[in-house]
């Protein structure tokens, strides 16, 4: 297994760090604490360029993309007024590009080995070809399975599995291959918050909605039965692991430790590795002071694998 990341992952943001709960340098973190181990990190040459992204993006949203005002609310961070489109663009948008292009290498190079990847960013599971929100600009995994298709890493026929563990719906990903019935999702989220659309629920093949206060042996025995419905060959599996299933997380509403995250993945990746599926991981949400040492206690169970 090797780890994806960049220092530029980090959102370097000043005192406007404080307008959102998300550990902008969490990246940072989670490396260090990896510091010592006999880990390979490895990192994309550069963000993802807006051709590509534009490629993705329906024409209207190639405009909305580009307007400080739709991006701040996507953001979920009140408007700015001294604060310019450069900035944002400088700040957020780049280490976000840059999170896609760690996605897609982490697909290629999973596509490649066999084996498994792991890129600490990224997981932007709200954001669609026509639509951003949920602190989501930019659909990681849609972007990188229309570049693995584009390039002829992945055929029209390839079945893709996302399994989405972050504890709020993917609604970005849900609607964004809502016509592709070659890609299946396996979804784990809290059906009492946001976001509550009920047609990209339906569109999940393999849902386990939970209710909030859910702890961690529940949580991974839904997961782990829902895990044994998953048969047939997939060409690639993305793995969008957030940490906003921690009990002091305040938004995602479970209460999942540490260590029930770093069981959590061990569980999935070694379930992927066992039907012999090439494997990326992304980094999803996470909203806790404790969100970079449960994804270095998740890397660290797996590192075997």
């Amino acid at each position: 297994m090797k780890v994806i990341y960049e220092p530029r992952f980090n959102y370097q943001l000043g005192v406007l760090k404080y307008l959102h709960p998300f550990d902008g340098e969490k990246f940072a973190k989670v490396v260090s604490e990896l510091d010592g181990l006999n880990i390979e990190i490895i990192h994309p040459n550069g963000p993802i360029s807006t051709k590509v992204i534009n490629e993705y993006l329906n024409e209207l949203m190639r405009k909305l993309v580009l307007s400080k005002t739709l991006v701040l609310r996507a953001l979920e961070v009140p408007k700015i007024p001294f604060v310019g489109f450069d900035f944002l663009d400088k700040k957020i948008l780049t280490p976000m590009r840059l999170a896609v292009a760690g996605t897609l290498l982490g697909a290629e190079k999973a596509l490649e080995s066999g084996g498994i990847m792991w890129n600490l960013s990224g997981g932007f599971h709200h954001a669609s070809n026509l639509n951003m929100e949920g602190f989501c600009i930019y659909n990681d995994i849609g972007i990188s399975y229309q570049q693995l298709r584009k390039n002829g890493q992945l055929s029209e026929t390839d079945k893709v599995l996302i399994i989405d563990v972050d504890a709020h719906h993917g609604n970005g990903n849900a609607y964004s291959f809502k016509d592709n019935e070659n890609v299946h999702l396996l979804d784990v989220y809290n059906e009492d918050i946001y976001p509550t659309s009920q047609y990209t629920r339906n569109r999940v093949n393999f849902p386990v909605p939970l209710k909030s206060g859910v702890e961690g042996c529940e949580y991974l025995e839904k997961l782990t039965q829902a895990l044994e419905l998953i048969t047939g060959h997939y060409a690639l599996a993305f793995v969008i692991a957030g940490t906003d299933v921690l009990a002091v997380d305040k938004l995602g509403g479970f209460k999942l430790t540490v260590e029930d995250v770093a069981k959590r993945e061990k569980i999935i990746l070694s379930h992927l590795k066992t039907l012999e599926i090439p494997t990326v991981v992304t980094g999803g949400g996470g909203y806790s002071k404790q969100s970079a040492s449960a994804i270095a206690a998740a890397i660290k169970a797996c590192s075997t694998l």
